[in-house]
């Protein structure tokens, strides 16, 4: 049988896989945002992940937001951003939205594989869905899997090619299973099979839950280096002198995953009338980083007698994480609007920010040498902000500096 893949959701996870399997497959990417669909078609990548000879196999991939155009596709790969409510409790809409468009079209001997961030058992209940809907049965008629993203925004070291990608499904057909190796292959290099889809899904949250809480653990260790006024980068330097010490870096927590896994498994163990202790302690301290930022800021300030209300300031870094477009749960960008909002004299530089939000907030890509700020505050590690740090060390504004995580200092 001929495979034809659809990848559902063309953000940083499904974008990257639509090009992979563009080298091999004719593809098909569905978005149900129009403006993605027609910027993709025009070679436009607004996240800047890809640049423009990224798309040299644009003849081999139909980018469209149609649900007739993909009726024909039998290999379908759901890569839809799976956030958080306001309660801290999973959204599911874009995952269940995507569910519901598949079974609208789904046939016998198709495959789905879902790759957005889920609490375990999710995957069986969209099976469930998709029996119900179609009257077609799974492990029969047609396959579900699991295969958790691990795209890292902005790293091109670990690229999707050169990771180990899970691919989790509960099946003997061997007809199936070499169909799926044949897609995954071509997304990824190194593949580890799993039986189990549940153990699949719960090593995808454990993944960010493990670096949240670790990330957090240093940004405490740092606010008690602040209290106790000694030097955190001695500190960490002897530390690590120890052969099992885990070099963690103090920062800031944002984008999809962080900020949002710890939820899907606590949410899940709460209805089962267990309270997690220990996943969520990371969220608790990593959130009060926004409230740390401020209070240094307004410290630094004071100590040069001057005011946060009335001061010239510039932030630098304002996407979640440096060298990254994506402002989703960005920590970095919060305290940009709330001391905007307060001080309206206050810049932001981040190229890396897209155009639209640049024009909108007054962010620029550079900072303006004629321009005399009061404190100019780092808040993102990256190579251009490092060369921005190292310009203003080298000039009369050194003393102007705030780098609150010492990734320059």
């Amino acid at each position: 049988m001929k495979i034809i893949p659809c990848i559902i959701g063309l953000g940083y996870v499904g974008l990257p896989i639509t090009l992979n399997l563009s080298k091999k497959f004719l593809t098909y990417g569905f978005d149900i945002n129009k403006e993605r669909i027609e910027s993709l078609k025009k070679k436009i990548d607004i996240n800047n992940e890809f640049r423009f000879q990224k798309f040299c196999n644009l003849k081999k991939i139909i980018f469209t937001n149609k649900i007739e155009d993909i009726k024909k596709c039998n290999f379908f790969i759901l890569c839809v951003p799976t956030p958080i409510h306001k309660d801290r409790t999973p959204d599911l809409g874009n995952l269940n939205d995507a569910i519901k468009t598949v079974s609208k079209i789904l046939k016998k001997n198709d495959i789905i594989f879902i790759e957005s961030t889920v609490f375990p058992g999710m995957t069986e209940k969209c099976k469930n869905y998709l029996e119900k809907k179609t009257n077609l049965k799974n492990n029969k008629d047609f396959y579900i899997g699991y295969s958790p993203e691990r795209v890292n925004p902005g790293d091109k070291m670990h690229t999707l090619q050169n990771i180990t990608k899970i691919v989790a499904i509960k099946t003997k057909n061997k007809k199936i299973l070499k169909r799926i190796f044949k897609i995954y292959n071509k997304i990824s290099k190194k593949l580890l099979r799993s039986n189990n889809i549940r153990t699949a899904e719960t090593a995808k949250v454990i993944e960010n839950i493990q670096r949240d809480i670790n990330i957090a653990l240093m940004n405490e260790i740092l606010l008690i280096c602040k209290k106790l006024k000694i030097n955190f980068n001695e500190v960490i330097n002897l530390a690590k002198s120890k052969w099992n010490f885990i070099n963690f870096r103090p920062g800031l927590v944002g984008g999809h995953c962080l900020p949002v896994d710890p939820y899907y498994l606590s949410s899940m163990m709460a209805k089962k009338n267990f309270k997690t202790e220990v996943t969520l302690a990371g969220r608790k301290v990593n959130d009060k980083m926004l409230n740390y930022i401020i209070d240094e800021l307004s410290n630094f300030l004071n100590k040069r007698n001057k005011s946060l209300k009335n001061s010239k300031i510039m932030i630098v870094g304002l996407t979640y994480k440096g060298g990254v477009a994506d402002m989703r749960n960005s920590l970095n960008f919060k305290i940009f609007n709330k001391i905007k909002k307060y001080n309206n004299k206050t810049d932001g530089c981040d190229p890396f920010v897209e155009e639209k939000t640049k024009v909108s907030y007054g962010i620029y890509n550079k900072i303006n040498k004629n321009i005399k700020y009061d404190v100019i505050l780092f808040l993102s590690h990256h190579d251009y902000f490092k060369k921005i740090f190292q310009n203003i060390v080298s000039s009369k504004n050194r003393n102007k500096i705030l780098d609150p995580f010492n990734y320059y200092s």
